[in-house]
């Protein structure tokens, strides 16, 4: 009895100083954690919250460009933003370029990324080439479609009429009726490439098994993708929709590159009418007011879009 008591009584003493030792690892490797962590959250508050909280000091005020004092204003420049009529038109075409841009960025993507995942000579080419538009930084795309939609000497306009498409030349970025269209493909182009890289990740989870499974079946190409593909592949979809959207409503660069924002403001974003506000207008306050007043509108659409966005199949959903 006195030897199983002693044991007894060695091991709960061995447990009791183990336990503070142990539980001492937990904090050492938090603080840890948070001494690897410290850099980045020091320059996310640098880059991000900094500039952003002086934004919204600056929107409160009515401050500008010309120089003097800013003066405090309270949300009179909210206000002013909210009632003023020459922002509703550069918010509302900036909703039909984000979410015309997300379509067709989201079918050119899923269209590519299907080709390239099947096997063909010179698969591992395509893919790297596909790359092209989007490693090429932008002002050089910006140019190189202005030459290539020149209504002179554009080489569009030169294949166009070649093929009996139309009978004179048209002036994509300069007629009112094309430019709004013109500029949104341009973008679609320049960010395709990497949601095509998102998909055909996503295509990868695909095992074989089930497309063999369903030309066993008797499937047809379209349910095979409908049935069997599109489940697995969907999540990324609305990942790549609402990426191509909030990025799409911040453009400023190709457009600003392409058309600055007209003719006769139709290519007139909200990115541009910022621009315009703050550095023509010189009305920094009311300019920093719109952008904080665009960004709790992303904040918003992304929450609901996160929010109500159905998940995706699971393996046992697609057998």
């Amino acid at each position: 009895m006195s030897t199983t008591g002693s044991s007894a009584q060695a091991a709960n003493a061995e447990t009791d100083a183990a336990g503070p030792k142990g539980s001492a690892v937990v904090p050492v490797r938090a603080r840890l954690g948070r001494l690897f962590a410290a850099p980045i959250m020091i320059w996310l508050a640098l880059t991000i919250a900094l500039p952003l909280g002086y934004c919204i000091w600056i929107s409160l005020t009515n401050a500008n460009t010309m120089g003097g004092t800013p003066r405090f204003v309270g949300l009179a420049n909210y206000v002013t933003v909210l009632t003023d009529g020459t922002v509703g038109g550069p918010f509302l075409r900036s909703l039909a370029w984000a979410i015309g841009g997300a379509i067709i960025q989201t079918l050119l993507a899923a269209g590519a990324a299907l080709l390239l995942n099947r096997r063909f000579a010179g698969q591992h080419i395509a893919r790297t080439w596909i790359m092209a538009s989007w490693v090429v930084p932008t002002i050089v795309t910006a140019f190189l479609w202005r030459w290539m939609l020149n209504a002179d000497f554009g080489v569009v306009n030169h294949v166009l009429q070649s093929l009996g498409l139309i009978g004179r030349p048209i002036d994509f970025l300069g007629d009112p009726d094309f430019a709004f269209i013109t500029v949104t493909l341009v973008n679609a182009w320049r960010w395709f490439p990497f949601m095509t890289l998102l998909i055909l990740a996503a295509l990868t989870r695909v095992a074989p098994e089930y497309y063999e499974a369903a030309r066993v079946e008797g499937a047809t190409s379209w349910q095979v993708f409908t049935r069997v593909t599109l489940p697995f592949i969907q999540p990324v979809l609305y990942v790549v929709g609402l990426l191509g959207t909030l990025w799409s409503i911040n453009v400023f660069d190709i457009i600003w590159l392409t058309t600055k924002g007209g003719p006769l403001d139709m290519t007139e974003t909200m990115p541009v009418a910022i621009y315009e506000r703050a550095f023509q207008q010189f009305r920094l306050g009311e300019a920093s007011a719109m952008s904080v007043s665009l960004a709790l509108f992303l904040l918003v659409f992304a929450y609901c879009f996160i929010r109500f966005v159905p998940r995706g199949a699971t393996e046992q959903e697609v057998i």
